[in-house]
């Protein structure tokens, strides 16, 4: 074969469309166009244009919307990864990465990552680094020893000190309702009491000795509060008896 043989296969190009090159071409004078009209005209795009009623495209409603933060993953089951190892493209000893499958050619380009799917066979214990996993591809691969470690590659993720925090939380709720309520009063002493093995000592009313020293103690400012205001309102009685010795004595009329 020469360069001046070399030819495209059968197909491959197709022959440009001349126009307004004579009526034997079937595209002369109006070149295909029919005769006047919004259609002969150039520059015109009628494209859903409906005569002047309401387009198709705009009497149907509109659902849902676009998820501008949405990540877009390669999705490869375990069935062609396993076909990979068998024929030698993929290293099961190694741990099989993005960049692995990517070799491999199982994926174009990276994208957001990798999600692995359960669809499949596997007979190979084999370690996977990848960033997504559905749950019956995880048993899957731990039923036959192997592993998967979810790992980002875009670093979209939450950072690792929000995961931290999270879990800090999460042991402080478990540490909070395992931990027992305290109980308050008397019966909580007692109980306590009880438990130690110590019998609580009963007073003269039947209550425990120092629940009635605790009564004691609690009345004993009240007296003193009643004692001062009684040293205070024993003055005034004084004060009131000193103005009723002042006051003169009425004199007897005197007879004429």
């Amino acid at each position: 074969m020469r360069l001046n043989e070399i030819r495209d296969l059968p197909g491959a190009t197709k022959a440009k469309k001349r126009l307004g090159r004579g009526i034997g071409s079937g595209l002369g004078k109006t070149s295909g166009r029919g005769v006047k009209g919004q259609k002969a005209r150039s520059g015109v795009a009628i494209k859903g244009f409906e005569g002047g009623q309401m387009p198709l495209h705009r009497r149907l409603p509109k659902r849902g919307f676009n998820n501008i933060f949405a990540k877009k993953y390669n999705e490869v089951n375990l069935g062609r990864i396993q076909a990979a190892v068998d024929s030698g493209r993929l290293d099961g000893k190694k741990p099989i990465t993005v960049t692995a499958l990517k070799d491999a050619g199982l994926i174009r380009r990276p994208k957001d990552g990798v999600r692995l799917l359960g669809h499949g066979e596997i007979t190979a214990k084999l370690a996977f680094e990848v960033t997504g996993a559905s749950a019956s591809a995880i048993k899957a691969v731990e039923a036959k020893g192997g592993t998967v470690s979810l790992k980002s590659i875009t670093g979209r993720e939450a950072p690792p000190g929000d995961a931290i925090k999270a879990k800090r939380r999460a042991d402080k709720r478990a540490a909070a309702s395992a931990k027992p309520e305290p109980k308050g009063g008397k019966a909580a002493k007692a109980e306590a009491a009880k438990a130690a093995g110590e019998q609580p000592v009963e007073g003269q009313d039947g209550k425990p000795a120092k629940a009635e020293a605790e009564e004691a103690k609690a009345e004993k400012p009240k007296r003193e509060a009643k004692a001062e205001k009684g040293e205070a309102a024993e003055p005034k009685k004084a004060k009131a008896d000193q103005g009723e010795a002042k006051k003169p004595k009425a004199k007897p009329a005197k007879k004429d």
